[in-house]
């Protein structure tokens, strides 16, 4: 098979891609953070699993941001920029629509996807996933915050010597460890693992879980060593419709042991010749702004200087919009609302409009939600548009303030929050906790 390794390249960072077989459904998958286009070839069982998956379908295969052959980028890869590679990827191999697989730590980015572009997704495939890193009371399964650091404290100091396989895939043998440790090498440097480890053990999807629409299967081995099957079952439970499908077996890494047990299931679930949902809703993150004290500023103005101030400020706006790559849904006098297919882009859009237009003697006030919403001919309608609203309304002047969903669905971006405690948002049930985004 034509194993021709192609880049697609997503602002400026080249992400690295295979296309192998020409079967009838598009699998677009990414192994996770274990990941070598190049070199995964070589060795003779990873090749037969490669192999068995493009037998039934045109696999795209590729090394996730910061992995194998793919650039980091000039920003740590967190969740939402590796989503955003899964579309460069897509869009680079001609792919409208497909079936995505994510195998362990590629999931989460997966998961984004599924719900961000249903439209995109015609099934979702899960090996060993998580939604969430750290154990907390609303998710009790995986590791506490110290048990995770250890963990990854041994993964980082032991890169290239394979002695970690005892966890990652205990039914080896001495000569794949020898194989598998150059591999460790030529996948990344020990600092680049470092990074990572403190990215992931931030990861925090579970918002998505309620919002896939794709068909799901979740695969999961009962005794992995690296993600407890636990994790598996609750990211099943909390699909709409998925199904989970517990295999025997101790290794994490999947072409080790029955690895006939994971494609059989796969070819399986995708051959029923599932289609992209037609929809009319997405997950998206709605962010709202306004002037601070307009009727003040109009009345001390005038209408003339009034309507000129409101054209500047709409100038600044719709600037920062195009830069983020938000999309404006409704303009109201001297307020704004557009969505983003990305909570981090949509923080940073906001910062800059408030900065932006101070020059003109005003400030914004802007506030974000991240939830489902109803696509309309007039735009978005839903509960996520109605919290974004109400979280808008209670910000200070040139404060920009988001719902804790957000806040948990960029973790690792560097952007930093000081948490404001809980509201009640005027018809919205129940208590919401805020933040303000910090300069």
């Amino acid at each position: 098979m034509d194993k021709e390794i192609r880049y697609a390249v997503h602002e400026g960072v080249h992400i690295a891609y295979q296309v192998v077989g020409d079967g009838p459904i598009d699998l677009v998958y990414s192994p996770g953070i274990w990941s070598n286009l190049e070199i995964m070839w070589e060795w003779p069982a990873w090749a037969r699993y490669l192999n068995r998956l493009a037998s039934f379908s045109r696999l795209i295969l590729f090394d996730m941001r910061g992995i194998g052959l793919s650039d980091r980028g000039p920003v740590p890869p967190v969740v939402e920029l590796q989503m955003d590679d899964v579309r460069a990827v897509m869009d680079a191999a001609g792919s409208e629509t497909a079936a995505i697989f994510g195998g362990a730590r590629a999931a989460a980015m997966m998961l984004l996807f599924a719900a961000t572009y249903p439209e995109r997704v015609r099934a979702l495939v899960l090996y060993a996933p998580s939604a969430k890193t750290v154990r907390s009371p609303d998710w009790p399964f995986g590791r506490t915050e110290d048990e995770q650091r250890r963990f990854y404290e041994r993964f980082a100091s032991e890169m290239g010597t394979g002695n970690n396989l005892d966890i990652q895939g205990p039914s080896h043998d001495e000569r794949f460890k020898q194989w598998w440790a150059r591999f460790e090498r030529l996948g990344n440097s020990p600092g680049a693992w470092r990074e990572r480890a403190e990215i992931l053990a931030s990861v925090d999807v579970r918002q998505a879980l309620p919002h896939i629409q794709a068909p799901t299967l979740v695969l999961h081995r009962t005794g992995d060593r690296v993600t407890n099957i636990a994790h598996g079952r609750a990211v099943a439970e909390r699909i709409p419709g998925a199904k989970f499908v517990e295999l025997p077996g101790d290794d994490h890494i999947p072409f080790l042991g029955d690895h006939m047990a994971i494609t059989n299931e796969i070819e399986d679930f995708l051959t029923g010749a599932h289609r992209a949902p037609d929809t009319d809703r997405i997950l998206a993150t709605v962010l709202f702004t306004d002037i601070v004290a307009s009727t003040e500023h109009a009345a001390a103005l005038g209408d003339r200087a009034w309507r000129d101030l409101l054209e500047a400020h709409h100038t600044v706006v719709r600037r920062e919009l195009r830069v983020h790559r938000g999309i404006e849904v409704d303009t109201a006098g001297d307020g704004f609302m557009a969505r983003f297919d990305g909570p981090a882009r949509a923080i940073r859009c906001a910062q800059a409009v408030a900065a932006a237009v101070r020059p003109l003697g005003i400030e914004i006030r802007a506030g974000l939600h991240t939830g489902e919403c109803e696509v309309t001919d007039g735009g978005l309608a839903g509960i996520a548009v109605h919290i974004a609203a109400r979280v808008a309304a209670g910000a200070e002047p040139s404060e920009v303030r988001v719902s804790s969903t957000v806040k948990d669905l960029v973790a690792g971006s560097g952007l930093r929050f000081t948490d404001l405690g809980a509201h009640s948002l005027k018809g919205v049930p129940g208590e919401w906790v805020l933040f303000r985004v910090e300069n």
